[in-house]
């Protein structure tokens, strides 16, 4: 009888080994000692992802070198027993926020040397017993403020070699474990118990004002949490690089300030010259120039540190011509605000002992220079113009537009460089008279330098429109270079006027009607009105008359023919 009872024990012995070894994965190991059962996969490539079918009432898991990236929701929820999961060497860059669900008794969660950058900290809520987090060897380069306020029982954290940069001291006074050694009690209370270890070195530490909290919270350590290395080291910025934390002093942030010593500078045509800049900030800021005329060439522009707070901006502009002349501004910016300072560069011709602290004054020759503007293009909302010039030096002269509305003391002003004869404005209003101006720039403009023209006043009657503006605006074109007077006769009229200038321009028309079919078939369009207009009243095909721009008296003889303008003199 007791042979037979000793054999049903070891046969039931045997089938319990069968059933342990037949519930453990291909290619991984199963083990039980005094401490429980134990997964171990060390094969390499052993799975793309975390089996499902794990083992229940595993109390160690142990799966390396794998191809898996993510720990999905719920993976582990059935095995409720889980006290240590390893899970080192893998391919992990995400974990689900749900990832650690059923682990309220897991003590040790080691991921060390996967590719995370983030982890979700809310996560750590489902495994409250947690003492041993390793993140060592990841990617992480973000701790946010609440990131330990769910560990409150930890005692060992490893975040070394990652690539943490800036952290603030309130990640750690939200731990709950830090905020109860505050009490005085507490601590007493606590240092016979073991140690907190925080592994933090090896990571890319920013030391500037942004990590000024930090560094007060690490030299104010002392057990029993202590640093598996007290020795962190700074890797920026560039001069504070190689240097201890305790080494440093880090002051508080501020926004830049942005100084010069010479904000006016006048320099002969040809002279070299280096615009300075200093900007104080902490951080650092970004610092760059701007030129008022975007103009954009190939001028050095380098920095070299004055102080750990102060950088000096060097804008280097070899050469000087007539096209550098005008404002730079150097611009400070950092995640506080930003600040800038202008300097005006003058350039003088040859021969000139202009001071740059005067405004300029135009050449006496410039004074003579014609500018003959028109309006080239019309669209129910904007206007194209053109311009010609008689320059000495077209390839170095900027001109300047002057547009508003006509009865604006301050117009909108435009630079435009040199070789540009157009410009284009859109978003007219409705029954609106404008006033657009070219000069030479750094002038004031002239009665014959400007148009003004009147917008309808219904959007909606699209030819109505267009007809209004284009009958002015043809009349405007022929006396630009006429006196006062007679500008005033034709441009400075209310919309009351235009009804006049329409009949007048009829009457015209139907005088003309002998002098071919071209005209009749092109009325309508901007292109065949500026045609009439052209013939009709300059007589395009006569070369002495392609120069009645350029004699205001001869102009306003032909003019005093029209009703409107008799009773006018020249200003």
């Amino acid at each position: 009888m007791d042979i037979i009872c000793y054999l049903l024990v070891i046969a039931l012995i045997n089938i319990q080994a069968c059933e342990t070894f037949s519930q453990c994965l291909r290619g991984c190991s199963c083990v039980e000692d005094r401490h429980g059962r134990s997964l171990i996969c060390m094969e390499e490539r052993a799975f793309g992802a975390i089996p499902q079918d794990l083992p229940h009432e595993l109390t160690k898991i142990r799966i390396e070198k794998s191809q898996f990236t993510e720990i999905p929701r719920g993976v582990f929820s059935k095995t409720l027993t889980l006290e240590n999961l390893w899970l080192n060497f893998n391919e992990i860059t995400l974990i689900n926020s749900k990832g650690l669900e059923g682990l309220r008794n897991l003590t040790e969660l080691r991921l060390q040397g996967n590719k995370l950058r983030s982890v979700p900290w809310t996560a750590f809520e489902d495994t409250p017993a947690l003492k041993i987090l390793d993140l060592k060897h990841n990617q992480l380069d973000v701790l946010p403020e609440h990131a330990l306020r769910f560990l409150p029982g930890l005692t060992y954290l490893d975040l070394s070699f990652n690539r943490l940069t800036v952290i603030s001291k309130e990640v750690f006074q939200n731990w709950p474990l830090y905020q109860k050694l505050q009490n005085m009690e507490e601590r007493e209370a606590t240092t016979s118990g073991p140690n907190v270890v925080l592994a933090l070195h090896d990571n890319a530490w920013l030391c500037d004002c942004r990590l000024k909290g930090f560094v007060e919270f690490i030299r104010s350590l002392s057990p029993p949490i202590i640093l598996m290395n007290s020795y962190l080291t700074c890797s920026g910025p560039e001069f504070r690089a190689g240097k201890f934390f305790h080494e440093i002093e880090l002051q508080a942030c501020m926004k830049p300030e942005v100084s010069t010593q010479s904000a006016n500078i006048s320099l002969p045509q040809g002279a070299n010259v280096t615009l300075q800049c200093i900007a104080k900030a902490r951080p650092d800021p970004s610092v760059w120039w701007t030129y008022g005329l975007k103009i954009i060439r190939g001028f050095h522009e380098s920095q070299e540190r004055v102080d750990d707070d102060t950088i000096r901006s060097l804008l280097v502009i070899p050469s000087v011509h007539a096209a550098d002349h005008g404002v730079y501004t150097c611009i400070a910016v950092n995640f506080i605000g930003n600040s800038s300072v202008s300097i005006f560069l003058e350039v003088r011709s040859a021969g000139s002992s202009q001071s740059s602290l005067l405004p300029a004054v135009p050449r006496a020759g410039d004074e003579n220079v014609y500018i003959d503007i028109r309006i080239a293009k019309q669209t129910i909302r904007g206007i194209s113009i053109e311009w010609f010039a008689a320059l000495e030096r077209p390839t170095e002269t900027w001109f300047t537009i002057h547009f508003g509305r006509a009865d604006a003391d301050k117009k909108e002003i435009i630079y435009i460089g040199p070789g540009i004869n157009s410009y284009s404005i859109s978003d007219l209003m409705p029954a609106t008279k404008y006033e657009i101006c070219v000069t030479l720039k750094n002038h004031a403009p002239r009665p014959e330098q400007c148009i003004i023209f009147v917008t309808g006043s219904d959007i909606t009657e699209m030819e109505q429109r267009e007809k209004l503006i284009h009958i002015v605006v043809i009349v405007l074109a022929m006396v630009l270079a006429v006196p006062v007077g007679m500008y005033a006769c034709t441009t400075d009229t209310r919309l009351a006027c235009l009804d006049g200038i329409m009949e007048s321009w009829k009457n015209r028309r139907r005088d003309r009607g002998s002098a071919g079919g071209m005209e009749r078939e092109r009325q309508g369009t901007f292109d065949s009105l500026q045609a009439a207009s052209d013939e009709g009243l300059v007589n395009k095909g006569s070369s002495e008359d392609r120069k009645v721009r350029r004699r205001p008296r001869r102009l306003l003889q032909r003019c005093e023919r029209w009703p409107l303008c008799q009773g006018f003199a020249p200003g």
